[in-house]
């Protein structure tokens, strides 16, 4: 769920329950450092760190962000090193930390799984941020937005500290895709007294749209798929696009048809476990996904908008406000997104998703997260996004056509959790808020009839209790 949306302490409350309580690892590494330079109220950054295995990358995480008693209120963040294809050890000894904090966290007090989900889109994160998962003991990797092949061997090599390899997309000159093999090494990374030891691997569960996703996942990923999360186009973040020919309604969202719904009975053939996701976050939902076959479900916006999520409190309370007098309208919006997935937008006032607000924003590529690789004409590695500045982005050999619409997910993700960075103006970035179809129906969580309720509320309900 975006960026600490799903954070640790919702994966915290909703895992000591029983059900399986998942951080996003997504932006984590900014997260954190954000955290750090608030001043890390309640201590609860630092506490983990003394539980870091390599004391000295920790005091580095901490000596380069970490502001006792916080920054000044509209100071802006600090930046830090962003990541490429080539190996820097500053980015992906945040990356490592960052996750290890994230899930350390969720898992503190109680024996219960915790997981921890990723988007296939964003690369380059990728195998630091697992091995710092893994090292607090995550119990399931979740990826989608893309067909993540290489992932359970990924698990398999880090779980034993060694060596990985991980494909990334490279645009090439010509426009057609290259594959660049990153890599990354645990033994450049061990410090002090740390004696390597087997960590468990985590069941990997990766997110499909379709039985002809999950074919291509058994027959050529690197290692065991332990199950599926089958997600249709009614779920919040990204959706898979159309199939076929894509053609838009009157409100310029895509159409969707029979043959983008999945077939179960393929995923019951199948014999794995699965969860259905999209809209089944709901008594009815649950019932009809076991009814189907399924484990469970994946639920999403719920949790999303109780008291535990990272999400703005203030934003969050009015949301399930509008939600309750049937005001709240959510937009799949073919362009919002740089990775060119449909993205579900809420249409909130005074957020990107209003396109005056969305008009005046400063286009800048700061954070970087999905900007992507491709091969500039002198044969060296660049970066861009097609959210960035436009000429910035046709100079690298973009199409402005492509750039239109764009948004910056990055600034308005972190944003949406308190976390937006303060501008020259004194102004910070915007929001742009993401939740599923089924948002209109969260006044079912509201048990004291007030817009607060909390994360075992989601689940009694569910359960219907």
């Amino acid at each position: 769920m975006g960026a600490s949306v799903s954070n640790w302490r919702l994966a915290h409350a909703v895992s000591r329950i029983g059900q399986l309580g998942v951080v996003s690892g997504t932006g984590l590494s900014e997260v954190m450092a954000r955290r750090l330079q608030e001043g890390d109220q309640g201590g609860h950054i630092r506490r983990a760190l003394e539980n870091f295995p390599f004391p000295g990358m920790a005091q580095r995480i901490l000596d380069a962000f970490f502001i006792s008693g916080g920054k000044p209120k509209e100071a802006p963040y600090r930046k830090h090193t962003m990541q490429t294809l080539e190996v820097q050890r500053v980015p992906l000894e945040l990356c490592i930390v960052s996750n290890f904090v994230e899930v350390f966290l969720a898992r503190e007090g109680h024996g219960n799984p915790v997981g921890i989900n990723y988007l296939e889109k964003i690369q380059l994160p990728h195998l630091a941020s697992i091995y710092g998962a893994l090292l607090a003991g995550v119990a399931v990797v979740i990826m989608g937005a893309g067909i993540p092949l290489a992932i359970p061997g990924v698990l398999t090599a880090l779980c034993e500290h060694e060596s990985a390899e991980y494909p990334v997309n490279v645009t090439g000159v010509d426009g057609k895709n290259e594959i660049y093999k990153t890599v990354f090494d645990p033994s450049q990374f061990i410090e002090g007294s740390f004696a390597p030891k087997t960590l468990q691997r985590p069941d990997f569960i990766p997110i499909v749209s379709s039985e002809a996703l999950a074919s291509i996942l058994l027959r050529k990923a690197t290692g065991a798929i332990d199950g599926f999360i089958v997600e249709g186009n009614l779920a919040g973040g990204h959706n898979a696009p159309p199939r076929g020919r894509v053609t838009l309604n009157e409100k310029g969202e895509p159409i969707y048809g029979p043959r983008d719904a999945a077939k179960l009975s393929a995923f019951r053939d199948i014999g794995l476990p699965f969860w259905l996701a999209g809209a089944y976050g709901c008594p009815e939902g649950l019932k009809q996904a076991l009814a189907e076959g399924a484990n469970g479900v994946q639920v999403g916006t719920a949790f999303a908008l109780c008291e535990e999520s990272g999400l703005v409190p203030e934003v969050r309370r009015e949301l399930v406000r509008q939600a309750l007098a049937g005001n709240v309208r959510v937009v799949t919006d073919p362009l919002a997104s740089p990775t060119g997935f449909p993205f579900k937008v809420v249409d909130l006032a005074g957020t990107l998703s209003d396109e005056v607000v969305y008009q005046q924003r400063r286009r800048v590529c700061n954070l970087a997260s999905l900007r992507q690789p491709y091969r500039r004409a002198d044969g060296k590695i660049g970066y861009r996004c097609s959210a960035e500045p436009v000429e910035a982005y046709v100079a690298k050999g973009g199409r402005a056509a492509d750039a239109v619409g764009r948004k910056c997910l990055c600034n308005a993700l972190i944003s949406n959790v308190g976390l937006g960075q303060y501008l020259a103006d004194g102004t910070r970035e915007n929001l742009l808020i993401t939740m599923g179809d089924d948002i209109k129906a969260v006044g079912r969580f509201c048990l004291s009839g007030t817009p607060d309720f909390s994360a075992a509320d989601v689940v009694r309900v569910l359960q219907g209790a």
